[in-house]
């Protein structure tokens, strides 16, 4: 591990904005701010939003500076990533946010039924071949419901052709309620400030000439949900953005030749 993110791992164990619970403290076990995140840590009764594989944090912290009647918390198991957004919440003054270090599948030991009342999933990895991973299948969409209050809002922003149209399906198979669809975000009518945040992984992919998708819909009452039986076409290009090792050769050797 390099010096600078040994750095920064230890600098986040001194951020009061970041909870890195350990597996034993998460794994069949209630978290100690599980229903007390209001009470305990934003210390108001705002509307918790959540933002899942935040990465570097862009967008809860984009959202939390918009919005300061609302509450912000980014998740993610990349500690490294988080430094970022924490690290800005703090030096800015940005008492609505807050980051957790763990996995989104332990969701319901961090959070009570009902204690979040709107999701983003931004550039998330679509997981072409494993679909108990996505993050917007049958699992995490049951886990969503069951953690959001009635209505909660649900937003995918993703380069994905895959993802977008597993999401459209997934909606329509389960009678989803749909605000808002695009296949090109920043060629319709729909791009806007807050839809302008754009991740790390974002700009990347828009370097590329990628259009950005994006979906808005809810969770109307509790239900279980069902898997939507089509196939898809994959996506054709890597998704270099997300993990160094997935980058193409050429841009790989740039990186190498720039840091030399």
């Amino acid at each position: 591990m390099g010096k600078n993110k040994l750095k920064r791992f230890a600098e986040m164990e001194t951020f009061e904005n970041v909870f890195q619970p350990s597996h034993e403290d998460v794994w069949d076990k209630e978290f100690r701010l599980k229903s007390k995140w209001n009470k305990e840590y934003f210390k108001n009764d705002k509307p918790i939003v959540l933002e899942v594989g935040c990465g570097k944090g862009e967008y809860t912290v984009g959202l939390a500076e918009r919005f300061p009647d609302k509450n912000f918390i980014g998740i993610d198991i990349k500690g490294a990533r988080l430094w970022q957004g924490a690290k800005y919440a703090i030096e800015n003054g940005l008492k609505n946010v807050a980051f957790i270090r763990t996995k989104v599948e332990l969701l319901r030991s961090v959070f009570a039924n009902g204690e979040i009342s709107e999701i983003w999933i931004t550039f998330a990895d679509p997981q072409m071949k494993k679909v108990t991973k996505r993050l917007t299948g049958t699992r995490f969409m049951q886990l969503y419901s069951d953690l959001m209050a009635d209505n909660g809002m649900i937003h995918l922003k993703s380069d994905s052709q895959f993802l977008y149209h597993y999401t459209r399906y997934m909606i329509q198979e389960n009678n989803l309620k749909v605000l808002t669809d695009t296949d090109d975000l920043y060629n319709s009518e729909h791009a806007n400030d807050i839809l302008g945040i754009k991740t790390y992984y974002e700009a990347q992919f828009l370097s590329k000439g990628i259009p950005i998708k994006y979906l808005q819909f809810l969770l109307e009452g509790k239900k279980e949900f069902v898997e939507p039986d089509v196939e898809l076409e994959l996506d054709e290009y890597r998704s270099f953005g997300r993990d160094r090792r997935k980058q193409p050769t050429e841009e790989k050797d740039l990186n190498r030749k720039n840091n030399q």
